[in-house]
């Protein structure tokens, strides 16, 4: 298992910040690799972010060092994804298999978490989002049919998306963590514009069903001080609590949302009105 650790970083400072500086910062380039689990911690609100991609061998998840427990779920609450072939979570010897765009929350206390492939040759590719958490609440198998689900936008803005709640407090119960996805239909790119800010809490994207050559300019940073990152298939980014964080692609797409911070309330958003952005 891999983890890269991410620092804070102060909005003034991030002015500053060149193109790779930028990248380097918020962006995660490789989520999924063969046969490995890769994490990245950031220290905006303590979330860990990653990916499991189990071949003939389960993956196990263990407790790096920047989690400081004996195991990854002694004070952590878990998301998991699956955006790949049909997959297998066992939990303490419970198993739940996933199929694609299917939603685990796995509580805190589970001591022994293994991911696996029920094909090798169509690996799973479990997506994985964690806070800290303060209570123990049951794990969920959520499928996309026990989603909450909202179709909004429109064609005319280029925007028609549907959105799926996995992790909501409508749907399952989590301290902090919220999640789910969002998938843009054929002609439409923009997400979440007008864009907003939700100083309450981070959040951070993995965007998926993105073509080879197509990207997605995912738009950061204070609304007066905007920037943008190029994010290619399968890539992350983390958005801090001060950033917008809005997204146009050269093409449709979707991508998954993980929330963590002071509430979980979907709707609790500072908005920015498009003639201020700048």
């Amino acid at each position: 298992m891999k983890i890269d650790v991410r620092h804070a970083s102060h909005p003034e400072a991030v002015r500053a910040f060149d193109t790779e500086k930028l990248r380097e910062q918020f962006l995660v380039e490789t989520v999924f690799t063969l046969d490995e689990i890769v994490l990245t911690y950031s220290h905006y609100d303590r979330m860990i972010l990653g990916g499991a991609m189990p071949l003939a061998t389960p993956l196990a998840l263990s407790a790096p060092k920047p989690v400081g427990q004996e195991t990854f779920l002694a004070e952590r609450e878990l998301g998991v994804l699956n955006v790949g072939g049909v997959g297998r979570v066992r939990l303490d010897g419970t198993a739940y298999d996933l199929a694609r765009l299917d939603c685990l929350y796995i509580g805190k206390g589970i001591t022994e978490v293994l991911f696996e492939s029920i094909d090798p040759d169509n690996p799973a590719k479990f997506y994985l989002a964690s806070a800290p958490a303060h209570a123990v609440h049951p794990t969920v198998h959520l499928p996309p049919e026990k989603a909450r689900q909202m179709k909004i936008g429109a064609l005319e803005t280029a925007n028609r998306r549907s959105i799926f709640q996995y992790i909501h407090p409508e749907v399952c119960q989590s301290c902090q963590l919220a999640m789910g996805f969002t998938m843009l239909e054929p002609g439409s790119i923009w997400n979440t514009m007008p864009s907003h800010t939700h100083d309450r809490r981070m959040e951070a994207y993995l965007y998926f069903d993105v073509a080879a050559d197509q990207r997605i300019f995912h738009f950061m940073g204070e609304p007066t001080q905007t920037r943008h990152l190029l994010v290619g298939n399968e890539q992350a980014v983390i958005s801090p609590p001060w950033s917008i964080h809005s997204g146009a692609g050269t093409s449709n797409y979707s991508f998954i949302w993980a929330m963590a911070g002071d509430n979980k309330n979907f709707t609790d958003m500072d908005h920015v009105a498009i003639s201020e952005l700048r």
